[in-house]
C-alpha cells in the first residue's frame, strides 16, 4: 500500500462510508470507491462488507487499520518534526567564542535568541583560539565569535565589527577624570601586563617606545579576568579588550579608551565544509546589534 491508499483506507475506517470519506478527503466518492476495491484486489483481501449502504470493517481490516494508525503517527510526528524545525526546534546550536565575548557580546545575542526559538538548544563554550581552530575543523562546533584570526583552509572568516584595548582601574583613581588616556598618561602607573605574544602587551611595548618610558609592571596575567580582578584589589591599572573592560565596568571599576590603541576585528568563524544551520545567521544579527550597542562608548568624567 503507498500512502494514498492508507490514507483512503483510513478515512473509510474512520468514517464508516465512502460518500463521508469522500467528504472528509475533499474528492468525489466515486474515487473513494475505486480507491477501495483497487486496494482489496492488490492486497488480495475483503477488507469491508457492505450492507444497507454502510461499509462493515471484517477482522482482517481492523488488523491493518492497527499498523495504519501507527503509520499516521509517524506521518503525523514527521509534520510536527517539520514545524519545529522552522522555529528552531530538534537543533543544537554549538557556539565558540574567545573569553572577551564570551563575557557579554555572545551571551546578549544568544540569550535574544533563545527568547526568540525556545526549542531551540544552544551550547557555548570560550576557549583559546588554538581549540577553537580544532573544534571547528573537526565540525565538533557551528561557529566561533573570535577576536583573535583564525586561519585553516576550511575555515571561513567574516568580519562583524571591531573591538580595542581600553585601561581600566578602581574607581575613584586619579585616570577616571580623564576622557581619554594618552601612552605617556599610562606609562605613569603600575600596569599588569600581559605574555608576550598578546595584542595587549604588544601594545603596550608600543606606547612604551613611543613615549620612551619604561613599563612598571610586577604582575603578567593571562586573562581579562584575572586582570581586572587584580585592578579591583589596587594591584594596578590593565589594559584589557574593551569587552572585558565593559563587562567589569559596573564592579567596583571604571575604563577608558586609549588614544592610540587599535582597532581589531571581530570575526565570524565558520566551516566551509559544513552546512550551515539557519539559527547562525540569526546569532550573527544578534551578535552585530550588540557589536553596534557597544558604539556606543564610554562613560564620560563627572
Amino acid at each position: 500500500m503507498n500512502l494514498r491508499q492508507i490514507e483512503v483506507f483510513q478515512a473509510v475506517m474512520q468514517t464508516g462510508s465512502t460518500v463521508e470519506a469522500a467528504r472528509l478527503l475533499h474528492v468525489s466518492q466515486p474515487g473513494i470507491s475505486r480507491m477501495l476495491a483497487h486496494i482489496e484486489l492488490q492486497l488480495g483481501l475483503t477488507l469491508f462488507e457492505r450492507r444497507k449502504g454502510k461499509l462493515l470493517p471484517t477482522p482482517q481490516a481492523d488488523a491493518l487499520y492497527a499498523e495504519v494508525r501507527q503509520v499516521y503517527r509517524g506521518v503525523q510526528r514527521i509534520d510536527d518534526c517539520v514545524r519545529a524545525l522552522k522555529h528552531g526546534g530538534h537543533q543544537t546550536l554549538r557556539v565558540l567564542c574567545s573569553p572577551s565575548t564570551g563575557l557579554a557580546l555572545v551571551p546578549a545575542a544568544l540569550a535574544a535568541l533563545s527568547r526568540r526559538q525556545p526549542e531551540a538548544r544552544f551550547q557555548i563554550e570560550t576557549l583559546p583560539a588554538r581549540e577553537i581552530e580544532t573544534r571547528l575543523v573537526n565540525r565538533e562546533a557551528d561557529l566561533a565569535i573570535s577576536t583573535v584570526p583564525i586561519e585553516h583552509p576550511v575555515l571561513q572568516r567574516t568580519p562583524l565589527g571591531h573591538w580595542t584595548l581600553a585601561c581600566i582601574f578602581p574607581a575613584g583613581h586619579v585616570l577616571a577624570g580623564l576622557a581619554q588616556v594618552t601612552a605617556t598618561q599610562l606609562l605613569q602607573h603600575r600596569l599588569i601586563t600581559f605574555g608576550a605574544q598578546t595584542p595587549q602587551a604588544r601594545f603596550v611595548e608600543q606606547c612604551s617606545q613611543a613615549a620612551g618610558l619604561p613599563v612598571q609592571s610586577a604582575i603578567e596575567v593571562r586573562s581579562g579576568l584575572m586582570a581586572c580582578a587584580l585592578a579591583a584589589q589596587g594591584a594596578g591599572v590593565a589594559v584589557v579588550d574593551d569587552f572585558t573592560a565593559r563587562a567589569f565596568s559596573h564592579q567596583g571599576l571604571e575604563h577608558r579608551p586609549i588614544d592610540s590603541a587599535p582597532r581589531l576585528q571581530v570575526e565570524l568563524v565558520v566551516n566551509l565544509q559544513f552546512a550551515a544551520s539557519p539559527l547562525v545567521g540569526q546569532l550573527v544579527e544578534g551578535v552585530r546589534q550588540a557589536l553596534q550597542r557597544c558604539d556606543a562608548g564610554p562613560p564620560q568624567p563627572a
